[in-house]
């Protein structure tokens, strides 16, 4: 942590308390214990798989078949080597019999369709016996790291839908027939695992998760902090501005809400308490910030050019219309840290204690991959992971400089160190995209998603907004503890189809169920974000995760506008009616978040935010008769707050 952070005097987390809070609520902190020889030989193993995945994803002609089933081969080898069954039973350099026998079995299972692939991609259906036992053993052992390295939320989705396929959903007869159809389709076929999650796992999110690994030992973290102090630490509330703006800035890199939460949150929770913002309050806003990094363009968790390649469109289309959906929902949140420091009279960290901007612009250089990547992506210079992969090597020079400047330099040692991290964190990722494959590959080849979407179709009739809402409930559950990259496949497999069928605009579907996939992460009862803030703040979970929900919720009414409004994602628009959906949705979302608050000029009473609410979805609402009204009844509501405040003033 750099000097200036420091100079804050806050009371930050132990190691030992981080450590602690991360094992609890995220999944992949749940690691074994290696020291010595053995952590230095898993090491380098995660070292090689990193340099294998860049390798492969850069250079690599052979058959696709191949590439992914190596791919997952050593995705199933390092889950079972560096994940336990069990967090409670997980002794020093002890790895048990079984799991020794998984981790050989599954990666063998994966292994011998790689060193086989162009035989049995000439057999057709024609599959030995032999052969499909290979491919249960293989799916068995994937769907264990899963469960071991992202949870049970994922897992229990894809057995669900697995059981369904045996017991009803496919039409041969016999048990055997079924099983074997099954088996053979999710192992063996591009309509399972090996489809389009995993295939643009392998080939593009590993090598940002790479990148992003090199760029958070650039120091570029803390770049953000001291950028976010300097910008907002001195005024009202200032620690949780603070708190917003450094989450929105690191999350849309880190790509896992919980992890920025702890991560940020252990700077800026003590920062918020220390100034006397509840402790609930406070986890609640780093919660909701660091879930919201993962909507902030560019990066978007490496989810904007995961969407570009489902979606078939370039991604700077992709980037332009997330910018403004992601301004209103960190607006909304701002909106409510500074009407909660004004009602309970809370001031900033002292100047003096805050970097100078100065001193900061010497660094800006650590925006450089950033930057860089975003240029040749969205000028479409050159492939998305040849991008990453160059913006790989900046970072290592940023990094280089960076450290003849500060003293603190980018070793040989941070070099591997970020390769390791890399390789680490595509382990869940790439887990949870082979199970996004198995759910999205058993809903198709039972005809489940023809099914559910003529369902809801059927439920919804004409009305877009049942619709809507009944695949929000389908997206907040299936992205409960799913990574950020993983929870878009899923989404994009199963719940956008539905709101295309209605006739909703491709990519407004996709943002839909992108965004309700996210806020699971701060939606009760399975609130990871929500209960990891609370975990640093000391604070009841559950209230902290309802204050988190109240925070974002922009989150949960910008994506029915997507829907019933294109226009606010510039899909067949004017410049003219863009500033004015901006405008009026801009003052919409400080209204309702100012009646969520209770404030505004001073305490509302309970008709005063009913009439704020009321006015601020009409506004958020595009038209002009919404609008007119949505004005007129703020204004209303404006006056009630006047009239108020004087009263009080004069009593």
């Amino acid at each position: 942590m750099s000097n200036q952070v420091k100079d804050l005097n806050i009371n930050a987390p132990s190691q030992e308390n981080f450590d602690e809070v991360m094992k609890k609520y995220d999944r992949e902190s749940n690691v074994r214990i290696w020291t010595g020889k053995p952590a230095i030989a898993v090491k380098a193993i995660l070292i090689g798989f990193s340099l294998f995945c860049i390798w492969v994803t850069l250079f690599a002609t052979f058959l696709e078949e191949i590439r992914l089933t190596s791919f997952m081969g050593l995705i199933v080898l390092l889950g079972f080597l560096y994940y336990p069954a069990n967090k409670n039973n997980n002794k020093e350099n002890h790895i048990p019999w079984y799991d020794i026998l998984g981790m050989i079995l599954g990666t063998g299972a994966f292994l011998y369709y790689t060193f086989n692939a162009e035989q049995i991609i000439q057999q057709g259906t024609r599959f030995q016996p032999y052969q499909i036992v290979i491919a249960v053993i293989g799916i068995i052992a994937l769907l264990e790291v899963t469960r071991r390295s992202v949870g049970w939320p994922i897992l229990i989705v894809a057995l669900f839908f697995i059981v369904y396929a045996l017991v009803y959903g496919l039409t041969n007869p016999s048990a055997l027939g079924r099983l074997n159809y099954l088996v053979r389709n999710l192992f063996y076929a591009k309509t399972g695992i090996l489809s389009t999650p995993i295939n643009v796992c392998s080939k593009y999110i590993v090598v940002f998760i790479i990148f992003g690994a090199f760029l958070e030992r650039t120091g570029i973290s803390e770049l953000f902090i001291n950028l976010a102090n300097c910008i907002a630490g001195r005024f009202a509330g200032g620690p949780a501005k603070v708190a917003v703006i450094s989450s929105a800035l690191c999350g849309m890199v880190s790509g896992s809400s919980v992890g920025n939460t702890v991560t940020t949150g252990s700077v800026t929770i003590p920062m918020m308490k220390e100034t006397g913002y509840k402790s609930s309050f406070a986890g609640a806003v780093e919660a909701a910030a660091s879930t919201g990094g993962q909507i902030m363009p560019p990066i978007m968790g490496a989810a904007a050019f995961l969407m570009a390649d489902i979606i078939g469109v370039p991604y700077s289309d992709i980037l332009s219309r997330a910018i403004f959906p992601a301004v209103l929902y960190f607006t909304g949140i701002f909106v409510a840290v500074h009407l909660e420091a004004k009602k309970h009279g809370l001031t900033g960290v002292p100047v003096e204690k805050l970097p100078k901007f100065s001193q900061l612009l010497k660094k800006i250089y650590l925006l450089a991959p950033l930057v860089l990547l975003v240029i040749w992506v969205s000028k479409n210079m050159m492939t998305m992971q040849r991008a990453a992969a160059y913006s790989i090597v900046v970072a290592i020079l940023v990094g280089v400089i960076e450290g003849f400047v500060s003293g603190d330099r980018f070793t040989l040692k941070k070099f591997l160190e970020s390769l390791e991290a890399g390789g680490r964190g595509t382990i869940t990722v790439g887990a949870a995209c082979g199970v996004a494959g198995i759910i999205s590959g058993t809903i198709t080849m039972t005809g489940l998603a023809n099914e559910m979407i003529n369902a809801i179709v059927a439920v919804a009739g004409d009305k877009l907004f049942i619709a809507l809402f009944l695949t929000m409930l389908c997206c907040i559950v299936l992205g409960m503890g799913v990574p950020t990259t993983a929870t878009y496949c899923i989404m994009a497999a199963t719940c956008a189809p539905i709101l295309t069928r209605m006739g909703v605009p491709i990519i407004a579907a996709h943002f839909f169920v992108f965004y309700f996939g996210i806020v699971a992460d701060i939606t009760p009862p399975v609130a990871l974000a929500a209960y990891a803030g609370s975990a640093i703040a000391k604070s009841n979970p559950m209230r902290t995760a309802i204050a988190a929900t109240k925070m974002a919720v922009a989150a949960f009414l910008i994506p029915y506008i997507f829907c019933f409004s294109p226009a606010m994602l510039l899909i067949d628009t004017t410049v003219s009616s863009v500033i004015i959906i901006y405008a009026t949705a801009l003052i919409g979302i400080m209204a309702v978040a100012a009646a969520l608050e209770g404030y505004l000029f001073t305490d509302m009473k309970i008709w005063e935010r009913i009439i704020m609410i009321v006015g601020g979805i009409m506004l958020i609402s595009p038209g002009t008769i919404t609008d007119a009204a949505g004005v007129a009844v703020i204004a209303v509501a404006l006056i009630l707050q006047f009239i108020s405040k004087k009263r009080i003033a004069n009593a």
